[in-house]
């Protein structure tokens, strides 16, 4: 459960026609059940401000719980239903949201264009990103006529307007689409998201220059990137970087590792068997790091797995939202 500030900041976000005082009033007993995780305790007193009050940020608040499992399980369908009901109230997010739950046919019928129709109503409420949503219809063409150029010029009508989601996504759009691919408009947008400090981006980069894709090759450079998102617990991108320190240039006089290398390669292929989901990059990782062990001297094992703990604590700490 995220602390108050979080929750409050949040949902003070998600709404931009209610004044902060109607939502101090009507609302802020809930909020502090809600943030001292007394869910049943506040999911009832959400419910009565919004039966009683007819107040939207209560009722978008409802939709969360069920959206994200508040003290219950998830259920989709009536987190779209109170979607529904707070997007009618101008809730930017909420509209957003009842665009996916349309496109989707969560709690009624799938029907594209009412999504389209919320998606740029959010987007006209301030939720940049919706754009990028209503981009994906059309690009898609499911339900409407497919228009691969107007949905990466929505997308990118968001990405320029500062939304980093619509950045990576737009990126994306130029990398994988056959009929749009562009990797010099990819690496544009990625390197954009980069400069936000996105972890994705940093690893999306290190991607595309380690393959050559719309610039030529160079390995320190993408280990580079690699490593600034591995560097910020970007699980991904941790087995890359150690690739890329254990396969570096040997020493000529020794035939080894450089002692730079050796001690990253140690590190990032263990934080990679600590850490990875992937069962096979652990298992690589674990060969690798035998052979690392063969040659690396004893004594440095304490020093560097100081370091190891102390990102693994960083992990526990602050990462969570990068995965």
């Amino acid at each position: 459960m995220k602390n108050k500030y979080f929750l409050f900041g949040l949902l003070l976000w998600a709404i931009s026609s209610v004044s902060y005082a109607d939502i101090n009033h009507e609302v802020r007993h809930a909020q502090k059940l809600l943030s001292k995780g007394q869910y049943e305790q506040a999911l009832n007193k959400y419910q009565q401000v919004a039966k009683e009050k007819n107040n939207p940020l209560a009722k978008f608040t409802l939709a969360m719980f069920y959206d994200n499992g508040w003290g219950r399980p998830v259920d989709p369908v009536k987190a779209c239903q109170w979607y529904d009901k707070a997007a009618q109230d101008d809730i930017p997010k909420a509209a957003d949201a009842l665009g996916r739950c349309l496109s989707l046919g969560i709690h009624r019928e799938v029907d594209i264009e009412q999504a389209a129709f919320w998606y740029q109503k959010a987007a006209d409420l301030g939720h940049h990103y919706s754009l990028c949503h209503l981009g994906a219809l059309y690009i898609s063409g499911k339900g409407i006529k497919k228009d691969t150029a107007k949905g990466l010029a929505l997308c990118q009508q968001s990405a320029e307007q500062g939304s980093l989601p619509a950045m990576l996504r737009l990126a994306h759009f130029y990398l994988e689409l056959d009929e749009a691919r562009n990797y010099k408009s990819a690496l544009h947008w990625f390197s954009m998201a980069a400069s936000y400090q996105s972890v994705r981006a940093q690893f999306q980069l290190g991607i595309m220059v380690r393959d050559g894709l719309g610039i030529e090759k160079n390995p320190l450079i993408a280990r580079s990137w690699f490593e600034k998102s591995a560097s910020q617990c970007y699980i991904p991108a941790y087995f890359q970087t150690a690739l890329l320190y254990f396969n570096a240039p040997a020493n000529p006089d020794t035939g080894l590792w450089y002692a730079d290398d050796l001690a990253k390669a140690y590190l990032w292929l263990s934080t990679t068997i600590q850490r990875s989901k992937d069962n096979e990059e652990q298992l690589q990782a674990k060969k690798r790091l035998e052979k690392i062990q063969e040659v690396m001297p004893q004594t440095w094992t304490a020093e560097l797995d100081v370091k190891l703990q102390a990102h693994l604590k960083k992990y526990t700490v602050d990462s969570e939202q990068k995965q």
